[in-house]
């Protein structure tokens, strides 16, 4: 840029130093300094939104390529437990001291919070498949989804769903981060004093759900949750705990070249299992000869729902062996990982914008076929506006920061 251009630019859109800063790199590797934020959630955290995105859209090539594809366990395990990791690190402290009610009453208006975006992004969701049916001929979307129960029973429906027992598909999500932060203080107070007790009263309840099959209920469709809370909080337990370690600078499972490299032997494994077919067969028949034995299912099989020990053990390999590797802290603080960042550090209006357009391309493609192109140029459309999206918040949090930050020095004046 000229002198002259950069002189005009700074006079007449004092604004563009503002947008600049958003999106030059070093610029967000200060700001991850004074704030205190580790890079790599918001790097990982903005990869899982980006993979979840992807996914939300189903019947393109790029599906191919998600993390999914190369392990047993896909980018809801990766959310719940950052979702976790993020909440040990802003809520922890405030169970360390001062008024008890004022720290759980913060961690509530979170789920409050995240209970309305939910009923939000259900209702455009299906006012996007109502407009769908109504004004472009389009009522085979109404079919799925979970949506045919609203129109079949209507009052049922209208009652499940702000009692959050029904639930759209690819809707699940954000109901289940709401129920494990309502009782996310009982894990955040037990935590802080005997950390390894919490962790064991997790995998205990992680087991009585599955042998019990204990779940939340559905309504008016039979059965429960699809992310079952009572097994999922194992995952956002153990991010809870790491995150409050890492709160007071300290790893809540440190470093061992032992389990590192167990770990990492383990997704080997699991790349080859699930890359290699007479490998696969094999783990398979390994599997179902433990079931005959008498295993429970969630030890044996893959089942999302109760978050099965195949796909939980790759979930927290994965986490341990990703979060001691040296190399993930220079690549999230690098210029090449700051869309993700930008992304990951609105994760909440992230996901929620981007499920919403996530729901609209299922439609548009409905009645396309696979096209390559064309499903490249929408995916990439809808990156491209929820990356704008993190960037336009992120400046804005920037300037109300630094308005906050300059009031107590102008009112010494």
């Amino acid at each position: 840029m000229s002198l002259p251009e950069q002189a005009l630019r700074t006079t007449a859109f004092p604004a563009w130093h503002g947008i600049r800063s958003a999106l030059v790199p070093s610029l967000s590797r200060a700001a991850d300094g004074l704030s205190g934020r580790d890079p790599r959630l918001d790097m990982f955290r903005g990869l899982a939104l980006v993979m979840i995105f992807i996914n939300h859209v189903p019947g393109t090539l790029y599906e191919n390529y998600t993390n999914r594809n190369f392990g047993f366990s896909d980018s809801a395990e990766a959310f719940v437990f950052m979702s976790g990791l993020a909440a040990g690190l802003a809520y922890s402290s405030a169970f360390r001291g001062g008024n008890l009610w004022l720290a759980i009453a913060r961690v509530w208006a979170r789920a409050r919070h995240l209970y309305f975006v939910h009923i939000a992004v259900t209702m455009i969701s299906l006012a996007i498949f109502a407009g769908a049916a109504l004004w472009f001929a389009m009522p085979a979307v109404l079919l799925k989804n979970n949506v045919e129960p609203v129109l079949n029973q209507p009052l049922q429906s209208l009652i499940g769903i702000p009692l959050l027992t029904h639930q759209l598909g690819y809707l699940n999500i954000l109901p289940l981060y709401a129920v494990l932060l309502l009782a996310a203080p009982i894990a955040l107070m037990v935590g802080l004093r005997r950390p390894w007790l919490m962790l064991g009263l997790s995998v205990a309840l992680w087991v009585i759900a599955g042998q019990f099959r204990l779940n939340l209920p559905n309504f008016p469709n039979p059965g429960g949750w699809f992310f079952n809370p009572f097994s999922w909080q194992i995952l956002f337990v153990t991010g809870l705990l790491s995150g409050m370690a890492m709160k007071r600078g300290q790893t809540f499972i440190p470093l061992n070249t032992a389990l590192y490299a167990a770990a990492a032997a383990f997704l080997v494994l699991v790349l080859l299992w699930v890359k290699i077919p007479e490998l696969g067969i094999a783990g398979r028949n390994v599997l179902a000869a433990l079931s005959k034995a008498g295993a429970p299912f969630y030890i044996t099989s893959f089942d999302k729902t109760y978050v099965a020990l195949p796909r939980l053990l790759h979930a927290l390999a994965l986490f341990y062996v990703l979060g001691h590797m040296p190399a993930m802290l220079s690549l999230a603080r690098s210029r090449y990982a700051a869309p993700l960042r930008a992304m990951g550090r609105q994760g909440l209006a992230v996901f929620a914008t981007g499920t919403v357009i996530s729901l609209f391309l299922q439609v548009v493609k409905t009645p396309r076929q696979p096209d390559p192109l064309f499903d490249g140029l929408i995916l990439a459309a809808g990156l491209l506006t929820l990356w704008g999206l993190a960037i336009t918040l992120n400046y804005t949090a920037a300037l109300r920061a630094r308005a906050a930050s300059s009031r107590p020095a102008a009112s010494t004046q």
